[in-house]
């Protein structure tokens, strides 16, 4: 540029709020250094103000965006209403247009950047539950379905012969390891749920609707084999994130229960509940029947949709269901009744008869 060339602007000095209007000189080709490394502000009143080029910063944002400010930020502002010659531009601190590290690498360069490191986190989130479930300590999960089923203490159901009817179920269909206790909660609804450290809730719905203890046993074994092959942390993973971990479970009865009820398995691991289920009645003698009867009357309630939908249903359809049930069934084969009628019947009353517990209210 020309040696000492004037630049239309207007600054605000930082010591008083009025706006100054003049020129701005820059000596970009003086001998004196000094004269090169700053700026000479001279307003059409007469006043002249000296600025030093390493003293300033430009402003991103507020009423003067795309000013220039000083480091120490003390209300100077600087705004250029000429075109400011390339030498000084080269000169001027420049601003971020889209971040720093993104004017750094380029807008192409960090969009795809963006792209691999949010598909990454997809995959991350994905996968994570199946490889960091089985390796939670079971301390841990332990702690997490006690938590849970204190929430429920109130709405479950038992009495000692009630109880000793499901001991002796889990014992039939999980004799070799740690013992699962199954309770049994006074709501009306049609489920069962896996929760961490071993643990089964059967829903009173469940119970009333069933038409035999071997239904109850192929239900109760499925939910078991859950807690097994350790499908329940890996859905906890995924519907409650890990703050469930380090923050415990809501102490709301409501949002406890339907957070429980919403949490979905994968189809392959329903599908390794099912022959858990299958493979430890069929150790106990127990008729799988009962268990395929159960499916066939979700698929006549219209609760399995048109067969399509298995390819993105979490569970496999019920008539697919129903299918493996009905030939696990061995013709001729002697099996016995899973509990007496007694037994039985002293569950179907548990909620019935327990004076202690309260119906389940979400509100």
């Amino acid at each position: 540029m020309e040696q000492g060339q004037p630049i239309r602007a207007f600054w605000y000095d930082g010591v008083t709020a009025r706006r100054h209007v003049g020129t701005v000189r820059w000596h970009g080709d003086d001998l004196r250094e000094d004269l090169r490394d700053e700026l000479r502000l001279h307003s059409d009143d007469g006043e002249t103000m000296i600025v030093p080029l390493a003293d300033l910063v430009f402003v991103e944002r507020g009423v003067l965006d795309g000013s220039y400010s000083r480091k120490a930020d003390d209300g100077f502002r600087l705004v250029f209403t000429d075109p400011v010659p390339e030498a000084l531009a080269a000169r001027l601190p420049r601003g971020a247009r889209f971040g720093k590290w993104i004017d750094g690498l380029g807008l192409p360069r960090a969009a795809a950047l963006f792209a691999a490191v949010s598909a990454a986190l997809v995959a991350l989130v994905l996968t994570a539950p199946s490889w960091l479930g089985p390796r939670i300590p079971p301390a841990w999960e332990r702690r997490i379905g006690e938590a849970m089923v204190g929430d429920l203490q109130d709405v479950s159901c038992r009495t000692p012969a009630s109880d000793a009817a499901l001991a002796k179920l889990v014992r039939q269909l999980d004799p070799d390891s740690p013992p699962t206790r199954v309770s049994i909660a006074n709501i009306d609804m049609v489920n069962a749920v896996a929760l961490p450290g071993g643990q089964v809730l059967v829903f009173d719905g469940l119970i009333q609707e069933s038409s035999d203890p071997d239904e109850l046993a192929g239900v109760i074994g499925h939910e078991i084999g859950h807690v097994r092959e350790r499908h329940v942390m890996q859905a906890l993973l995924r519907q409650f994130g890990l703050s469930i971990l380090l923050g415990g479970v809501n102490s709301d009865v409501g949002n406890t229960l339907f957070g429980l009820t919403a949490m979905s398995y994968s189809r392959e691991a329903e599908r390794e509940a099912d022959v858990f289920s299958r493979a430890q009645m069929a150790r106990s003698d127990i008729s799988p029947a009962s268990t395929a009867d159960f499916f066939a009357d979700l698929a006549r309630q219209g609760e399995g949709g048109p067969g399509w939908a298995s390819w993105i249903a979490s569970h496999p359809m019920p008539q697919e269901r129903e299918d493996a049930f009905r030939k696990a069934v061995v013709p001729g084969r002697a099996y016995r009744p899973s509990l007496s009628r007694a037994e039985y019947e002293a569950i179907r009353d548990a909620c019935a008869k327990d004076p202690d517990v309260e119906p389940f209210d979400i509100f």
